[in-house]
Protein backbone atom coordinates (compact mmCIF):
# COMPACT_ATOMS: atom_id res chain seq x y z
CA UNK A 1 0.00 0.00 0.00
CA UNK A 2 1.73 3.52 -1.13
CA UNK A 3 0.43 6.35 -0.23
CA UNK A 4 2.62 9.78 1.70
CA UNK A 5 0.07 10.18 4.00
CA UNK A 6 0.95 8.44 7.15
CA UNK A 7 -2.74 8.56 8.20
CA UNK A 8 -3.94 6.68 5.45
CA UNK A 9 -1.16 4.28 5.34
CA UNK A 10 -1.98 3.91 8.83
CA UNK A 11 -5.86 3.39 8.62
CA UNK A 12 -5.58 0.77 5.33
CA UNK A 13 -2.84 -1.23 7.54
CA UNK A 14 -5.51 -1.62 10.51
CA UNK A 15 -8.38 -2.32 8.56
CA UNK A 16 -6.24 -5.12 6.11
CA UNK A 17 -3.99 -6.70 8.86
CA UNK A 18 -7.51 -6.93 11.28
CA UNK A 19 -8.96 -8.95 8.23
CA UNK A 20 -5.96 -11.88 8.28
CA UNK A 21 -3.91 -9.97 5.00
CA UNK A 22 -0.19 -8.71 5.39
CA UNK A 23 0.06 -5.97 4.73
CA UNK A 24 3.25 -3.45 3.42
CA UNK A 25 2.92 0.05 3.83
CA UNK A 26 5.66 2.56 1.67
CA UNK A 27 5.33 6.29 1.25
CA UNK A 28 7.00 6.48 -1.86
CA UNK A 29 6.20 5.31 -4.86
CA UNK A 30 10.04 5.34 -6.59
CA UNK A 31 10.78 3.34 -3.22
CA UNK A 32 7.58 0.95 -4.00
CA UNK A 33 9.49 -0.03 -7.48
CA UNK A 34 12.77 -0.74 -5.77
CA UNK A 35 11.27 -2.79 -3.15
CA UNK A 36 8.51 -4.87 -5.03
CA UNK A 37 10.66 -7.60 -6.42
CA UNK A 38 11.52 -8.82 -3.14
CA UNK A 39 8.19 -8.13 -1.42
CA UNK A 40 6.69 -10.16 -4.51
CA UNK A 41 3.14 -8.84 -3.37
CA UNK A 42 -0.31 -10.34 -4.64
CA UNK A 43 -1.52 -6.65 -4.89
CA UNK A 44 -0.45 -3.14 -5.04
CA UNK A 45 -2.66 0.24 -3.84
CA UNK A 46 -1.59 3.07 -5.00
CA UNK A 47 -2.11 6.93 -4.40
CA UNK A 48 -1.69 9.09 -7.42
CA UNK A 49 0.01 12.64 -6.20
CA UNK A 50 3.15 11.99 -4.02
CA UNK A 51 6.69 13.39 -3.38
CA UNK A 52 9.44 12.29 -6.40
CA UNK A 53 7.41 10.18 -8.92
CA UNK A 54 3.48 9.59 -9.21
CA UNK A 55 1.72 6.96 -9.29
CA UNK A 56 0.43 6.91 -12.55
CA UNK A 57 4.03 6.86 -13.78
CA UNK A 58 5.01 4.19 -11.44
CA UNK A 59 1.86 1.89 -12.56
CA UNK A 60 3.03 2.44 -16.09
CA UNK A 61 6.43 0.86 -15.11
CA UNK A 62 4.89 -1.97 -13.05
CA UNK A 63 2.47 -3.07 -16.06
CA UNK A 64 5.89 -3.35 -18.40
CA UNK A 65 8.01 -5.19 -15.36
CA UNK A 66 4.51 -7.59 -14.52
CA UNK A 67 1.50 -7.26 -16.36
CA UNK A 68 -0.05 -9.61 -14.43
CA UNK A 69 -0.07 -7.76 -11.49
CA UNK A 70 -3.32 -6.31 -10.71
CA UNK A 71 -2.73 -2.51 -9.23
CA UNK A 72 -5.88 -0.63 -7.67
CA UNK A 73 -4.73 3.51 -8.17
CA UNK A 74 -6.79 5.84 -5.41
CA UNK A 75 -6.54 10.09 -5.38
CA UNK A 76 -8.09 12.47 -3.68
CA UNK A 77 -7.31 15.16 -6.34
CA UNK A 78 -9.71 12.75 -8.75
CA UNK A 79 -9.68 14.18 -12.33
CA UNK A 80 -11.79 12.37 -15.38
CA UNK A 81 -8.32 12.77 -17.32
CA UNK A 82 -6.73 11.21 -13.85
CA UNK A 83 -9.24 8.35 -14.33
CA UNK A 84 -9.09 7.93 -18.23
CA UNK A 85 -5.00 7.80 -17.99
CA UNK A 86 -5.54 5.23 -15.19
CA UNK A 87 -7.53 3.02 -17.00
CA UNK A 88 -5.72 3.52 -20.11
CA UNK A 89 -2.42 2.05 -18.46
CA UNK A 90 -3.88 -0.91 -17.32
CA UNK A 91 -5.62 -0.09 -13.24
CA UNK A 92 -7.05 -3.38 -12.20
CA UNK A 93 -9.66 -0.21 -10.43
CA UNK A 94 -9.80 3.48 -9.77
CA UNK A 95 -11.52 4.84 -6.75
CA UNK A 96 -11.77 8.73 -5.41
CA UNK A 97 -10.87 9.04 -1.54
CA UNK A 98 -12.50 9.17 0.57
CA UNK A 99 -14.32 5.95 0.04
CA UNK A 100 -16.34 3.79 1.85
CA UNK A 101 -14.03 0.69 3.37
CA UNK A 102 -16.55 -1.81 2.25
CA UNK A 103 -16.32 -0.72 -1.26
CA UNK A 104 -12.48 -0.82 -1.10
CA UNK A 105 -12.46 -4.37 0.56
CA UNK A 106 -14.65 -5.96 -2.18
CA UNK A 107 -12.12 -4.36 -4.65
CA UNK A 108 -9.09 -5.71 -3.11
CA UNK A 109 -10.78 -9.20 -2.45
CA UNK A 110 -11.68 -9.60 -6.47
CA UNK A 111 -8.23 -8.17 -7.32
CA UNK A 112 -7.20 -11.21 -5.06
CA UNK A 113 -8.93 -13.65 -6.54
CA UNK A 114 -7.98 -11.91 -9.68
CA UNK A 115 -3.89 -12.31 -9.17
CA UNK A 116 -4.26 -16.00 -7.84
CA UNK A 117 -6.33 -17.40 -10.82
CA UNK A 118 -3.35 -15.35 -12.58
CA UNK A 119 -0.63 -16.60 -11.00
CA UNK A 120 -1.38 -20.39 -9.96
CA UNK A 121 -0.55 -22.43 -13.03
CA UNK A 122 -2.57 -25.01 -15.06
CA UNK A 123 -0.57 -28.67 -15.79
CA UNK A 124 -1.83 -30.32 -18.71
CA UNK A 125 -1.76 -34.25 -17.91
CA UNK A 126 -1.35 -36.76 -15.36
CA UNK A 127 1.03 -35.13 -12.55
CA UNK A 128 1.95 -38.93 -10.89
CA UNK A 129 3.91 -37.55 -7.99
CA UNK A 130 3.02 -34.21 -5.81
CA UNK A 131 5.72 -32.12 -4.26
CA UNK A 132 4.00 -28.83 -3.49
CA UNK A 133 0.41 -27.61 -4.32
CA UNK A 134 1.53 -24.75 -6.41
CA UNK A 135 -0.08 -26.02 -9.29
CA UNK A 136 -3.17 -27.02 -10.95
CA UNK A 137 -3.47 -29.91 -12.86
CA UNK A 138 -6.13 -30.94 -15.43
CA UNK A 139 -5.25 -34.79 -15.02
CA UNK A 140 -6.24 -36.88 -18.03
CA UNK A 141 -4.50 -39.86 -20.30
CA UNK A 142 -7.61 -40.93 -21.69
CA UNK A 143 -8.14 -40.64 -25.67
CA UNK A 144 -10.94 -37.43 -24.81
CA UNK A 145 -8.77 -35.69 -23.06
CA UNK A 146 -5.67 -35.88 -25.07
CA UNK A 147 -8.48 -34.25 -27.69
CA UNK A 148 -8.76 -31.17 -25.33
CA UNK A 149 -4.92 -30.46 -24.79
CA UNK A 150 -4.71 -30.56 -28.11
CA UNK A 151 -7.27 -27.81 -28.81
CA UNK A 152 -5.70 -25.87 -26.04
CA UNK A 153 -2.87 -26.18 -27.50
CA UNK A 154 -4.18 -25.32 -31.28
CA UNK A 155 -6.10 -21.81 -29.70
CA UNK A 156 -3.93 -20.90 -26.88
CA UNK A 157 -1.86 -18.39 -29.19
CA UNK A 158 -4.50 -17.13 -31.39
CA UNK A 159 -6.96 -14.19 -30.25
CA UNK A 160 -9.99 -16.49 -31.33
CA UNK A 161 -12.93 -16.29 -29.14
CA UNK A 162 -13.65 -19.88 -27.37
CA UNK A 163 -16.97 -21.29 -26.02
CA UNK A 164 -16.22 -24.22 -23.81
CA UNK A 165 -19.14 -26.48 -23.44
CA UNK A 166 -19.79 -29.31 -20.97
CA UNK A 167 -21.68 -30.38 -17.69
CA UNK A 168 -21.17 -28.77 -14.62
CA UNK A 169 -17.77 -30.12 -12.36
CA UNK A 170 -16.26 -31.10 -15.88
CA UNK A 171 -13.18 -28.52 -15.34
CA UNK A 172 -14.23 -25.15 -17.16
CA UNK A 173 -12.53 -22.71 -15.65
CA UNK A 174 -9.26 -24.96 -15.36
CA UNK A 175 -9.04 -24.98 -19.28
CA UNK A 176 -9.91 -21.36 -19.11
CA UNK A 177 -7.38 -20.42 -17.51
CA UNK A 178 -4.90 -22.92 -18.98
CA UNK A 179 -5.62 -21.43 -22.57
CA UNK A 180 -5.10 -17.89 -21.08
CA UNK A 181 -1.84 -19.04 -19.56
CA UNK A 182 -0.75 -20.92 -22.66
CA UNK A 183 -1.23 -17.51 -25.16
CA UNK A 184 0.74 -14.31 -25.80
CA UNK A 185 -1.81 -12.03 -23.38
CA UNK A 186 -0.41 -14.46 -20.33
CA UNK A 187 1.48 -11.35 -19.35
CA UNK A 188 -2.12 -9.06 -18.53
CA UNK A 189 -4.69 -9.43 -17.43
CA UNK A 190 -7.45 -12.45 -16.78
CA UNK A 191 -10.82 -11.54 -15.25
CA UNK A 192 -13.53 -14.39 -14.09
CA UNK A 193 -16.97 -13.19 -14.46
CA UNK A 194 -19.59 -15.87 -13.42
CA UNK A 195 -22.72 -14.59 -15.14
CA UNK A 196 -24.82 -17.09 -13.22
CA UNK A 197 -23.49 -15.76 -9.35
CA UNK A 198 -25.11 -11.91 -10.23
CA UNK A 199 -28.42 -10.57 -9.76
CA UNK A 200 -29.77 -9.21 -13.10
CA UNK A 201 -30.30 -6.07 -12.22
CA UNK A 202 -26.38 -5.96 -11.62
CA UNK A 203 -24.67 -7.98 -14.63
CA UNK A 204 -24.65 -4.87 -16.77
CA UNK A 205 -22.84 -2.82 -14.25
CA UNK A 206 -20.32 -5.44 -13.12
CA UNK A 207 -19.33 -5.80 -17.20
CA UNK A 208 -19.84 -2.06 -18.46
CA UNK A 209 -18.80 -0.30 -15.28
CA UNK A 210 -20.53 3.05 -14.46
CA UNK A 211 -20.22 6.57 -14.11
CA UNK A 212 -20.75 8.78 -11.01
CA UNK A 213 -24.77 9.56 -10.25
CA UNK A 214 -25.61 6.76 -13.32
CA UNK A 215 -28.27 5.11 -10.45
CA UNK A 216 -29.24 5.71 -7.35
CA UNK A 217 -26.45 4.98 -4.54
CA UNK A 218 -23.82 4.75 -7.41
CA UNK A 219 -21.79 7.68 -5.78
CA UNK A 220 -18.25 7.21 -7.89
CA UNK A 221 -17.44 6.20 -10.93
CA UNK A 222 -16.95 2.44 -11.85
CA UNK A 223 -14.42 0.50 -13.66
CA UNK A 224 -16.46 -2.99 -14.87
CA UNK A 225 -15.00 -6.44 -16.00
CA UNK A 226 -14.35 -5.58 -19.47
CA UNK A 227 -12.16 -2.25 -18.70
CA UNK A 228 -10.35 -4.51 -16.31
CA UNK A 229 -9.30 -6.87 -18.72
CA UNK A 230 -8.25 -4.36 -21.60
CA UNK A 231 -5.38 -5.69 -22.81
CA UNK A 232 -5.60 -9.17 -21.02
CA UNK A 233 -8.69 -12.32 -21.27
CA UNK A 234 -12.01 -12.10 -19.82
CA UNK A 235 -13.77 -15.37 -19.34
CA UNK A 236 -17.63 -15.27 -19.05
CA UNK A 237 -18.51 -18.29 -17.02
CA UNK A 238 -21.70 -19.42 -17.53
CA UNK A 239 -22.85 -17.10 -20.15
CA UNK A 240 -26.14 -19.17 -20.83
CA UNK A 241 -27.77 -17.35 -17.82
CA UNK A 242 -27.14 -14.05 -19.32
CA UNK A 243 -30.52 -12.04 -19.52
CA UNK A 244 -31.25 -11.46 -23.35
CA UNK A 245 -31.00 -7.57 -23.00
CA UNK A 246 -27.91 -8.15 -21.13
CA UNK A 247 -26.99 -10.40 -24.49
CA UNK A 248 -27.90 -7.78 -27.19
CA UNK A 249 -24.67 -5.59 -25.55
CA UNK A 250 -22.18 -8.00 -25.25
CA UNK A 251 -23.00 -9.03 -28.98
CA UNK A 252 -22.40 -4.95 -29.73
CA UNK A 253 -19.26 -5.52 -27.82
CA UNK A 254 -18.05 -8.20 -29.52
CA UNK A 255 -18.46 -6.61 -33.36
CA UNK A 256 -17.68 -3.11 -31.88
CA UNK A 257 -14.58 -4.13 -29.56
CA UNK A 258 -15.85 -0.89 -27.69
CA UNK A 259 -18.36 -0.21 -24.48
CA UNK A 260 -20.12 2.90 -22.77
CA UNK A 261 -20.14 3.07 -18.87
CA UNK A 262 -23.79 3.19 -17.44
CA UNK A 263 -24.45 6.45 -17.80
CA UNK A 264 -21.25 8.13 -19.58
CA UNK A 265 -20.83 9.55 -23.11
CA UNK A 266 -17.26 8.64 -23.91
CA UNK A 267 -17.10 5.30 -25.87
CA UNK A 268 -13.94 3.00 -24.80
CA UNK A 269 -12.04 1.37 -26.80
CA UNK A 270 -11.04 -2.63 -25.72
CA UNK A 271 -8.50 -5.05 -26.62
CA UNK A 272 -10.03 -8.11 -25.27
CA UNK A 273 -9.76 -11.53 -25.46
CA UNK A 274 -13.36 -13.55 -25.15
CA UNK A 275 -13.55 -16.97 -23.18
CA UNK A 276 -17.28 -18.07 -22.73
CA UNK A 277 -18.33 -21.44 -20.70
CA UNK A 278 -22.10 -23.00 -20.53
CA UNK A 279 -23.17 -26.27 -19.20
CA UNK A 280 -26.58 -25.40 -20.66
CA UNK A 281 -26.99 -26.69 -24.47
CA UNK A 282 -27.49 -23.84 -25.99
CA UNK A 283 -28.91 -24.94 -29.22
CA UNK A 284 -32.49 -25.13 -27.15
CA UNK A 285 -32.25 -22.01 -25.45
CA UNK A 286 -32.29 -20.49 -29.03
CA UNK A 287 -35.24 -22.29 -30.07
CA UNK A 288 -36.61 -21.52 -27.13
CA UNK A 289 -35.57 -17.50 -27.45
CA UNK A 290 -33.67 -17.34 -24.35
CA UNK A 291 -30.33 -16.96 -26.06
CA UNK A 292 -29.52 -14.75 -29.10
CA UNK A 293 -28.47 -17.10 -31.89
CA UNK A 294 -26.25 -14.12 -33.24
CA UNK A 295 -24.58 -13.97 -29.99
CA UNK A 296 -23.84 -17.99 -29.86
CA UNK A 297 -22.20 -17.69 -33.14
CA UNK A 298 -19.76 -14.67 -32.00
CA UNK A 299 -18.77 -16.87 -29.39
CA UNK A 300 -18.74 -20.11 -30.94
CA UNK A 301 -15.60 -19.41 -33.37
CA UNK A 302 -14.28 -22.48 -31.63
CA UNK A 303 -15.96 -25.01 -29.65
CA UNK A 304 -13.96 -27.23 -26.61
CA UNK A 305 -16.06 -29.72 -25.48
CA UNK A 306 -15.49 -31.24 -21.86
CA UNK A 307 -16.55 -35.04 -22.10
CA UNK A 308 -17.87 -35.78 -18.98
CA UNK A 309 -16.40 -38.32 -16.21
CA UNK A 310 -18.60 -41.05 -17.19
CA UNK A 311 -17.63 -41.21 -20.88
CA UNK A 312 -13.23 -41.27 -19.68
CA UNK A 313 -13.43 -43.58 -16.56
CA UNK A 314 -10.01 -44.45 -17.50
CA UNK A 315 -8.94 -41.74 -16.01
CA UNK A 316 -10.51 -42.12 -12.62
CA UNK A 317 -7.65 -43.79 -11.04
CA UNK A 318 -5.21 -41.01 -12.05
CA UNK A 319 -7.88 -38.21 -10.73
CA UNK A 320 -7.63 -40.46 -7.43
CA UNK A 321 -4.09 -40.61 -6.79
CA UNK A 322 -3.93 -37.23 -7.79
CA UNK A 323 -6.58 -35.97 -5.30
CA UNK A 324 -5.66 -38.34 -2.48
CA UNK A 325 -1.95 -37.15 -3.04
CA UNK A 326 -3.39 -33.50 -2.98
CA UNK A 327 -5.64 -33.49 -0.11
CA UNK A 328 -2.65 -36.32 2.61
CA UNK A 329 -0.12 -33.20 1.72
CA UNK A 330 -2.58 -30.52 2.65
CA UNK A 331 -3.57 -32.21 5.83
CA UNK A 332 0.08 -33.79 6.37
CA UNK A 333 -1.54 -37.43 7.19
CA UNK A 334 -0.47 -40.71 4.95
CA UNK A 335 -1.54 -41.37 1.80
CA UNK A 336 -3.92 -43.77 1.73
CA UNK A 337 -4.36 -47.31 0.57
CA UNK A 338 -7.33 -47.84 -1.65
CA UNK A 339 -8.60 -51.78 -1.67
CA UNK A 340 -9.28 -52.99 -5.51
CA UNK A 341 -12.73 -53.47 -4.60
CA UNK A 342 -12.73 -49.49 -3.53
CA UNK A 343 -11.43 -48.76 -6.83
CA UNK A 344 -14.03 -51.30 -8.52
CA UNK A 345 -16.50 -49.22 -6.98
CA UNK A 346 -15.37 -45.70 -7.98
CA UNK A 347 -14.71 -46.91 -11.39
CA UNK A 348 -18.47 -48.27 -11.41
CA UNK A 349 -19.90 -45.44 -10.40
CA UNK A 350 -22.11 -42.79 -12.67
CA UNK A 351 -20.41 -39.42 -11.62
CA UNK A 352 -23.02 -37.01 -11.97
CA UNK A 353 -21.08 -34.25 -10.44
CA UNK A 354 -18.09 -35.49 -12.77
CA UNK A 355 -14.64 -34.49 -11.57
CA UNK A 356 -15.36 -31.86 -8.59
CA UNK A 357 -17.68 -35.02 -7.01
CA UNK A 358 -14.67 -37.05 -7.39
CA UNK A 359 -12.88 -34.36 -5.84
CA UNK A 360 -15.31 -34.30 -2.82
CA UNK A 361 -15.33 -37.64 -2.22
CA UNK A 362 -11.39 -38.28 -1.96
CA UNK A 363 -11.27 -35.68 0.31
CA UNK A 364 -13.97 -36.78 2.66
CA UNK A 365 -12.09 -39.90 2.48
CA UNK A 366 -9.19 -38.70 3.25
CA UNK A 367 -10.47 -36.51 6.04
CA UNK A 368 -11.73 -39.69 7.58
CA UNK A 369 -9.81 -42.41 7.31
CA UNK A 370 -6.56 -40.67 8.39
CA UNK A 371 -4.33 -42.78 6.30
CA UNK A 372 -6.06 -45.54 7.20
CA UNK A 373 -6.79 -48.21 4.29
CA UNK A 374 -10.02 -47.48 1.91
CA UNK A 375 -12.24 -50.31 1.78
CA UNK A 376 -15.27 -50.62 -0.29
CA UNK A 377 -18.13 -49.75 2.74
CA UNK A 378 -16.02 -46.51 3.11
CA UNK A 379 -16.35 -45.28 -0.42
CA UNK A 380 -20.20 -46.68 -0.42
CA UNK A 381 -20.77 -44.21 2.63
CA UNK A 382 -18.70 -41.36 1.01
CA UNK A 383 -20.72 -41.94 -2.19
CA UNK A 384 -24.08 -42.75 -0.11
CA UNK A 385 -24.96 -45.19 -2.70
CA UNK A 386 -28.24 -47.37 -1.39
CA UNK A 387 -28.65 -50.63 -1.40
CA UNK A 388 -30.02 -51.28 -4.54
CA UNK A 389 -27.61 -49.88 -6.34
CA UNK A 390 -24.67 -52.12 -4.67
CA UNK A 391 -24.68 -55.07 -6.98
CA UNK A 392 -24.27 -52.96 -10.16
CA UNK A 393 -21.75 -50.94 -8.25
CA UNK A 394 -19.64 -53.79 -6.88
CA UNK A 395 -19.07 -55.33 -11.00
CA UNK A 396 -16.55 -55.01 -12.62
CA UNK A 397 -17.20 -51.97 -15.26
CA UNK A 398 -16.42 -53.27 -19.19
CA UNK A 399 -12.52 -53.12 -20.06
CA UNK A 400 -11.66 -53.59 -16.23
CA UNK A 401 -8.39 -54.51 -16.93
CA UNK A 402 -6.85 -55.41 -13.31
CA UNK A 403 -3.13 -55.06 -14.69
CA UNK A 404 -4.60 -51.22 -14.58
CA UNK A 405 -4.85 -51.54 -11.39
CA UNK A 406 -1.81 -53.24 -10.27
CA UNK A 407 0.31 -50.76 -11.91
CA UNK A 408 -1.37 -48.14 -10.61
CA UNK A 409 -0.69 -49.11 -7.32
CA UNK A 410 3.12 -49.78 -7.90
CA UNK A 411 3.22 -46.21 -9.08
CA UNK A 412 1.83 -44.92 -6.22
CA UNK A 413 2.93 -46.87 -3.23
CA UNK A 414 6.59 -47.30 -3.84
CA UNK A 415 7.59 -48.27 -0.40
CA UNK A 416 9.25 -51.68 0.74
CA UNK A 417 6.62 -53.35 1.09
CA UNK A 418 4.46 -52.33 -1.91
CA UNK A 419 4.69 -55.87 -3.82
CA UNK A 420 4.04 -57.47 -0.81
CA UNK A 421 0.98 -55.32 -0.10
CA UNK A 422 -0.46 -55.24 -3.54
CA UNK A 423 -0.24 -59.14 -3.18
CA UNK A 424 -2.10 -59.35 0.07
CA UNK A 425 -4.64 -56.98 -1.59
CA UNK A 426 -5.17 -59.02 -4.29
CA UNK A 427 -5.55 -61.91 -2.27
CA UNK A 428 -8.13 -60.84 0.30
CA UNK A 429 -10.37 -59.85 -3.46
CA UNK A 430 -9.87 -63.05 -4.95
CA UNK A 431 -10.51 -64.77 -0.82
CA UNK A 432 -13.93 -62.62 -1.00
CA UNK A 433 -15.26 -63.97 -3.87
CA UNK A 434 -14.52 -67.49 -3.68
CA UNK A 435 -16.66 -67.35 -0.46
CA UNK A 436 -19.49 -66.25 -2.42
CA UNK A 437 -19.36 -68.02 -5.36
CA UNK A 438 -19.16 -71.29 -2.91
CA UNK A 439 -21.92 -69.64 -0.72
CA UNK A 440 -19.72 -70.00 2.23
CA UNK A 441 -18.76 -73.00 1.55
CA UNK A 442 -15.43 -73.58 2.75
CA UNK A 443 -14.12 -76.76 0.87
CA UNK A 444 -15.82 -75.41 -2.43
CA UNK A 445 -14.44 -72.28 -2.11
CA UNK A 446 -10.71 -74.01 -1.65
CA UNK A 447 -11.11 -75.68 -4.83
CA UNK A 448 -12.02 -72.82 -6.93
CA UNK A 449 -8.79 -71.28 -5.57
CA UNK A 450 -6.58 -74.87 -5.93
CA UNK A 451 -5.67 -74.71 -2.13
CA UNK A 452 -6.33 -77.18 0.41
CA UNK A 453 -9.29 -76.37 3.42
CA UNK A 454 -6.52 -75.88 5.80
CA UNK A 455 -4.30 -73.05 3.96
CA UNK A 456 -7.66 -71.42 3.13
CA UNK A 457 -8.85 -71.78 6.63
CA UNK A 458 -5.34 -69.87 7.35
CA UNK A 459 -5.55 -67.42 5.06
CA UNK A 460 -9.18 -66.63 5.85
CA UNK A 461 -7.86 -66.04 9.56
CA UNK A 462 -4.88 -63.91 8.54
CA UNK A 463 -7.53 -61.26 6.98
CA UNK A 464 -10.27 -61.96 9.74
CA UNK A 465 -12.68 -63.07 6.66
CA UNK A 466 -14.11 -66.27 8.46
CA UNK A 467 -17.18 -64.88 9.12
Amino acid sequence: MVDDEASVRLAFQDMLESRGYEVNVISRADKCLEEIDQLCPDIVIMDVFMPGLNGLAALEIMRKNNGRLPVIIMTGKGTMETAIEATKLGAFDYQLKPFEPSVMLEIIERALESAFLMKKPIQLGEEKKIESLSHDVIVGNSPAMQEVFKTIGRVARTDATVLIRGESGTGKELVARAIYQHSSRAERNLVVVNCAALPSNLIESELFGYERGAFTGANARRIGKFEQANGGTIFLDEIGELPIDTQSKLLRVLQAKTIERLGGQETIQLDVRVIAATNRPLENAIKSGAFREDLYHRLNVVELNLPPLRQRKGDVPNLISFFANKFSIEMGSTLPIFSLEAMLRFEGYEWPGNVRQLEHCIHRLVIFTQGQAIGEAAVKQALMVDDECEKSQVSAPDGFELGKYISTYLELYRGDNAFVEMVELVEQLLLNHAMRDAKKNQSAAARLLGLNRTTLQAKLKRYDLES
